[in-house]
């Protein structure tokens, strides 16, 4: 190479690395300062925000009116203010120097006349409510109304709901004289709207959060407030649907034609479980034209429950005396008769009907009633017959069992079966000694309790319907303290040594209980029951001493209101089948659609087959299997397998309103309950700057801001100047070396 070329090549290589430095130095630099922002900033956040873990009130509607909480749409913020007593309310609607506030209630306070002055004197200053658990001072907590679901009443049906003078409207339920309600304790909160978020904060640590929060920023001087930076709340759970049921739905559908999955509400629903106590035929189901065929001679008795609750938030509440009970009562009674109840052509056959969705307006049993009147039911799948309302000798219902000492029979119309059964119920109850008060005689009544029956007894007032129940004793119906406490429940745990598939000899055992105790109470009321329907089905009186199962019945309770992960469900499963250690107890609010069935509807299946399915001996596995449904191969007690001829099934629990697409939504006949969509449910805390804080990071921004314009003028008008390179060099910056 000579002197020429290799001068060239050293200056042009000198160029070429300068510019590189030139161009990577500053992107090597945006990156790292762009990772260290971007880490930085995450930083910022979290310690700008706390997250609360909660539970979220939300928006129902039915077909004229919307219930429940909403926030703006961004979510709502609110300064957190602790409200100790009646009067700290009046600060709010009163002073109020730094709105818009989130008060923090214990549920001592979370009354009727407390919300409501919140909600209607401070509705320009408040924007959220927050709920601590906290049960000092709380006699009672129930948001549910005085009369649940008293526009799907008998009574209100037959128009007796006006000022006439008789017997039934003197002690018709009314929220006027709560002495007289079937829910003396209720607020009535469930059923009203709210303009703001309600989030209730059930863990001691995160109301914890709150109160130090309150404390260190907001509690002193009060009427300064507005001078120095609060700690506040954001509230998220922006609720889609709005006005009522009509509306929504009207909204969905006209929407959905233009976006296919834009919905504002969902309606609500679930689905039925129910066994019949012996296989129904499955010949001659259909005529030659292909339509199923009724039998009109056979008999049937409904043994019914319902198995759902409800509460304020979301997720939360057990129903443990509002369902829980009733629902281990039926279960304990169709375990016990499809042990003792020979089959027999004269005798009927029974359902066990598990109703869901009965906390509104009795959606499931509506449908049930409306399958019955067109022959949808049980579903063709099945391969039987159609049963229709002429085919039920006789309904039973299992209300509420607040008092599990004393019953109380009621029916709508006269019906001998109800007289018998009080007087069945007391011979048998004598003859155990289960120290029950059956009070005599049967009270027949237009003013019955909020119970399925209802639904069968509006098609017809003289409908052969029968409620047992108990006297009102419940102070948190509907609420979120519901719960095992509630009941005095505790654990027993003694399935490893006694097997809860067999009945119990009504004389032993008596040493695992407390005579008083929850299983013990339970499994008195259950055996006193399925005895009593045996006399009346068999015509028999039922001597031998064998009852109902109380470690069945303290497992079954541990399932429904402790956790999923238990000795009862895992038998219901395959061999080897796992539970989720974490698995808390099933929810069994309603809910919307969802194609997967939901874990109360599942478990209660399952353990219905289980109790009522007859076990097929010498069957394999795979033999088992190869003869699909309704067979099924279960764990069973041992944990060994077993086979099970079953006959549960489900039905769906849809209100009719929304099968007829020209329902009239006032015209109260069917459940037009909806659940409003959302998109995030959350909340945080954080501290909200002042306003002269606010001012001065503004003014700041503005200036660099004007700084910045100025800058940007100043450098780019003078660019030439400033961007100067001297005089350019001759050999091209891309020029490469010349090679030897």
């Amino acid at each position: 190479m000579n002197p020429t070329t290799r001068g060239m090549a050293s200056s042009s290589g000198t160029e070429w690395n300068r510019l590189c430095r030139m161009l990577l130095l500053p992107g090597v630099l945006l990156l790292l300062l762009a990772l260290l922002g971007d880490v930085q900033c995450q930083r910022i956040k979290d310690n700008m925000y706390a997250r609360i873990s909660g539970a979220h009130c939300f928006r129902r509607l039915n077909g004229t009116h919307v219930t429940g909480c909403s926030s703006e749409y961004g979510g709502s913020v609110g300064v957190l203010h602790l409200i100790e007593r009646k009067e700290d309310i009046d600060f709010l609607v009163n002073k109020h120097p730094s709105p818009p506030y989130a008060p923090i209630l214990s549920p001592a306070l979370y009354t009727r006349e407390n919300i409501l002055r919140l909600r209607d004197e401070a509705a320009p200053y408040i924007s959220a409510l927050v709920l601590i658990n906290n049960v000092t001072g709380m006699d009672h907590f129930s948001q549910e109304a005085n009369c649940p679901n008293e526009y799907s009443s008998l009574l209100f049906s037959l128009g007796r709901n006006d000022d006439s003078a008789s017997d039934d409207d003197q002690d018709r339920c009314s929220a006027d004289r709560p002495e007289k309600s079937w829910n003396p304790w209720g607020s009535g909160l469930l059923q009203e709207a709210f303009p703001f978020p309600i989030y209730y904060v059930a863990e001691a640590m995160e109301a914890e959060k709150l109160r130090a929060c309150y404390f260190k920023f907001n509690a002193h001087d009060l009427e300064n407030q507005n001078g120095r930076s609060l700690c506040s709340i954001e509230v998220k759970a922006f609720m889609s649907a709005a006005v009522s049921s009509a509306n929504c739905i009207r909204r969905s559908n006209f929407y959905s034609s233009v976006i296919p999955t834009t919905k504002f509400c969902d309606p609500l629903q679930g689905k039925n479980v129910y066994a019949t106590l012996f296989p129904r035929s499955t010949q001659a189901v259909t005529d030659e034209s292909g339509a199923r065929v009724r039998d009109a001679r056979e008999r049937i008795v409904v043994v019914c429950t319902r198995t759902d609750t409800t509460t304020m938030f979301d997720g939360v509440g057990l129903g443990a005396m509002d369902s829980v009970v009733p629902f281990t009562v039926l279960m304990a009674v169709a375990h016990f008769l499809a042990k003792v109840l020979p089959r027999s052509d004269r005798a009927p056959n029974v359902v066990f009907m598990f109703f869901n969705g009965e906390s509104y307006d009795y959606i499931g049993s509506q449908r049930f009633v409306y399958d019955l009147q067109t022959g949808a039911f049980p579903s063709r799948s099945t391969q039987t017959k159609p049963i229709s309302l002429e085919n039920i000798e006789l309904l039973i219902e299992l209300g509420t069992l607040d008092n599990l000492t004393e019953l109380q029979v009621y029916h709508a119309a006269p019906q001998p079966m109800a007289i018998k059964m009080v007087e069945v119920l007391d011979k048998v109850n004598r003859a155990f000694n289960f120290n029950i008060n059956t009070t005599k005689p049967s009270k027949q009544t237009t003013n019955l309790p909020p119970v399925s029956a209802n639904s069968f007894l509006r098609e017809n007032a003289s409908f052969p319907a029968i409620i047992i129940t108990s006297p009102v004793r419940n102070r948190y119906y509907h609420s979120v303290y519901d719960g095992a406490r509630n009941l005095n429940y505790r654990y027993g745990n003694h399935s490893k040594q006694y097997d809860f598939t067999m009945l119990e000899n009504l004389g032993e055992r008596r040493d695992l209980w407390r005579p008083n105790s929850l299983q013990m109470l339970i499994r008195n009321v259950s055996s006193l029951i399925g005895m009593s329907i045996y006399e009346l089905l068999e015509g028999n009186a039922y001597t031998p001493e064998y009852g109902a199962n109380s470690v069945l019945i303290d497992e079954f309770l541990y399932c429904f209101l402790e956790t999923a992960n238990c000795p009862l469900f895992h038998a219901t499963l395959r061999p080897g089948t796992s539970i989720s250690e974490f698995a808390g107890p099933p929810a069994r609010y309603i809910s919307v659609y969802s194609s997967i069935t939901s874990e109360a509807t599942l478990w209660t299946y399952q353990v219905l087959g289980l109790l009522v399915g007859q076990r097929i001996e010498n069957v394999t596995k795979e033999e088992c299997l190869a003869r699909h449904l309704p067979y099924q191969w279960m764990a069973g007690y041992a944990g060994d397998g077993m086979c099970l001829l079953t006959t549960q099934n489900t039905s769906l629990a849809l209100s009719p309103a929304f099968v007829n697409e020209t329902y009239d939504w006032t015209s109260y006949r069917y459940s037009t309950w909806t659940e409003s969509t959302w998109s995030e449910m959350s909340a945080r805390i954080f501290l909200r700057p002042s306003p002269a804080h606010e001012t001065l990071t503004l003014s700041i921004g503005i200036v660099v801001m004007v700084i910045s314009f100025l800058l940007v003028f100043l450098i780019n008008s003078r660019s030439d100047v400033l961007f100067n390179q001297g005089s350019s060099s001759t050999i091209p910056i891309a020029t490469q070396p010349t090679q030897c």
